[in-house]
């Protein structure tokens, strides 16, 4: 069956069609909101939605087209139920629920996070749980262990800014332009990583919590102590800086969970992942430990439509498919 998968929880207007059997990604087109919302530094959420609802129809025909098929060849929508900003959702929702009343197929709603683990998935469609999950990204950062029927059970998450968010807005502090984590890590590849000792908040406490807010102050506190010339001297070893300390706390909080776990698979998943760095190290400590690792490719890692079908493959895979009734966009992946 051929799958169209609607991914609008955000910034990105995103649309994509996937058959199941064999699983292949057909097309997988989306439109970025960077310029609407870097004068302001930050998604807006009203700016976000009116971007979707001005770009929803034009995306959803250029995957139909690039895929090569009609709408009519289309048997089921999947559409981001939540967790994301209330306006775009229910954009991404509406249309894809219309679409599919008129079309008469069925449409389910999918959490995107899940989406975001599944995104590993399309490149190892045999991977199999238990496995240890994380998910990192502008607006998650949490560990959880999917087991069988995709029941989850979570170890820790972010008390208050997610890593991607911490990139974006201590980025924004250093004056770079938004969003800043590619840029950060670009910058940082060619920095001393030991410039500055930027705060690793709760790295050594016994449990799976983050916190980045005191990072963010500390940057802050960099900067104010510190001249516009000299930050832009060294831009290139405080990017690296910063870099090492939201990835040393990812890294040091994954390898607990493994431990405490046993865990010999670990799958990861969001925008974040596509850092080169993070992937280097965690890729070092599981080569080590002889722990199977899976990655998105790097197209996969940011929100895309491709990971919402995706989702909803593997759940009709095992016959676990939601109704839109029974998602619950308001509440995190794991209970």
């Amino acid at each position: 069956m051929i799958w169209l998968g609607i991914e609008s929880s955000c910034d990105e207007t995103a649309c994509a069609v996937l058959e199941d059997n064999p699983v292949k990604i057909l097309s997988n087109p989306l439109y970025s909101q960077i310029e609407e919302h870097n004068l302001y530094g930050g998604v807006v959420p009203e700016i976000a939605a009116r971007a979707h609802l001005q770009k929803i129809a034009v995306i959803v025909q250029k995957a139909v087209k690039e895929a090569h098929i009609s709408l009519n060849d289309i048997g089921a929508i999947a559409f981001t139920a939540g967790p994301g900003l209330m306006g775009p959702l229910l954009v991404g929702a509406s249309f894809a629920k219309g679409l599919a009343k008129d079309l008469g197929i069925p449409s389910y709603g999918v959490n995107h996070l899940e989406g975001h683990l599944s995104a590993a998935w399309l490149s190892n469609p045999n991977l199999k749980p238990p496995f240890l999950t994380l998910t990192v990204s502008g607006g998650h950062t949490e560990l959880v262990v999917e087991n069988a029927n995709f029941e989850y059970t979570l170890l820790g998450r972010t008390r208050d800014d997610a890593a991607g968010e911490a990139f974006d807005k201590c980025g924004k502090l250093l004056g770079l332009p938004y969003p800043a984590g590619a840029l950060i890590g670009k910058l940082g590849a060619n920095g001393n990583r030991k410039f500055h000792a930027f705060p690793r908040a709760l790295k050594h406490d016994d449990h799976g919590d983050f916190s980045f807010s005191g990072l963010k102050t500390s940057v802050l506190r960099y900067v104010e102590s510190n001249t516009p010339e000299f930050i832009q001297e060294n831009i290139n070893d405080i990017c690296a800086s910063l870099e090492e300390a939201i990835v040393d706390i990812l890294v040091s909080k994954t390898i607990w969970a493994l431990k405490k776990t046993q865990l010999k698979t670990l799958l990861v998943g969001g925008g974040v992942s596509a850092n080169t760095h993070l992937r280097s190290k965690l890729k070092a400590y599981c080569e080590r430990k002889q722990i199977n690792l899976y990655f998105p490719t790097p197209a996969l890692s940011t929100d895309n439509g491709a990971m919402i079908a995706a989702a909803a493959i593997r759940r009709a895979q095992e016959h676990a498919l939601l109704n839109i009734s029974e998602v619950k966009p308001w509440m995190p992946l794991a209970p």
